[in-house]
């Protein structure tokens, strides 16, 4: 059986150093750094920055035009100010706003910003969700 997690997230981006700015202006901090990717450690997992054609390449169908825009990534945060606070950072480092943060139909508070490369990140909170007060880990409630 296949372990129900996900290890690594490897975003193909058109210029790595932009890419790296941009990501160090929210605050991170790359965790390696190599020759064409740049890799920063998440709570259990790593976010990894990877030039988009060396990344087809790298799956093995370079022909393929990778897009963007067809998921999310998301960031949870412990309150409304805090959200706020994220997407303004965002939008300072050189993110697009898609949607500002607005309470949703299911309760919460959320916006989506587009990266530089285009990958949609959403910055909620859900009232909903308890967030570990150290680590901020996201743990969904046991379904009964």
């Amino acid at each position: 059986m296949t372990p129900q997690r996900v290890s690594l997230i490897t975003l193909g981006v058109d210029d790595l150093d932009r890419a790296r700015t941009f990501y160090e202006a929210l605050g991170w901090a790359p965790a390696q750094v190599t020759p064409g990717i740049v890799f920063f450690q998440l709570d259990g997992q790593a976010l990894g920055l990877f030039g988009r054609a060396a990344l087809a390449e790298d799956q093995g169908r370079p022909e393929v035009p990778l897009g963007t825009g067809a998921m999310t990534l998301a960031q949870n945060f412990s309150d409304r100010a805090a959200v706020d606070a994220a997407f303004a950072q965002a939008l300072a480092a050189g993110a697009t706003a898609l949607k500002p943060p607005e309470e949703v139909f299911w309760g919460g508070y959320s916006g989506y910003y587009a990266d530089p490369d285009g990958h949609v990140w959403e910055v909620a909170h859900n009232p909903f969700i308890t967030l570990d007060p150290d680590s901020g880990r996201f743990t969904l409630p046991v379904a009964s």
